[in-house]
């Protein structure tokens, strides 16, 4: 090992549901620092999915979230003067980043007014098995599946 491992930050839970995961997704949300208008945002479009779907907002993003978290990725290795893809498997922090960093991604390419509508729109789309950030998770995983061959290279 040539370094050693970063701190784990605390992170406090959220005032509205009282969850770590949401002051995380939160943080991965937020531009400039502006943490209290990113938390405006995201109590805006849960809100919003309260009013559309009538269920409980909370489990509608924790399920859309569930949707989007990949479990394997392909990582680029080169082995004897040829790049293969190989599939490994993503430990559990990196999992959970890397499906709130797709959602925020994905909600912010979206068409809409407001980033509040937008995420709101791509957390339904994702709780329902839809939406650009599962379709990304999809390819992922279909990815890692056809290079399946080179798992015997994993590192």
């Amino acid at each position: 090992m040539r370094k050693r491992k970063p701190k784990l930050r605390i992170v406090k839970p959220d005032p509205r549901f009282g969850d770590i995961m949401v002051t995380q997704f939160v943080n991965n949300m937020m531009l400039d620092g502006k943490k209290s208008t990113a938390f405006e945002v995201f109590y805006n479009a849960m809100d919003l999915i309260e009013s559309k779907t009538k269920e409980n907002p909370h489990k509608v993003w924790k399920d859309g979230l569930n949707n989007a978290i990949p479990q394997v990725e392909v990582r680029s290795r080169r082995i004897g003067g040829a790049t293969f893809q190989i599939p490994t498997e993503i430990r559990g922090s990196r999992k959970i980043s890397i499906g709130m960093k797709w959602v925020i991604k994905f909600a912010r390419q979206r068409s809409g007014k407001g980033f509040a509508e937008k995420l709101a729109a791509e957390l339904i789309a994702a709780s329902k098995n839809e939406g650009a950030a599962v379709k990304r998770k999809e390819e992922t995983h279909k990815m890692a599946e056809s290079n399946r061959a080179f798992a015997h290279f994993r590192v």
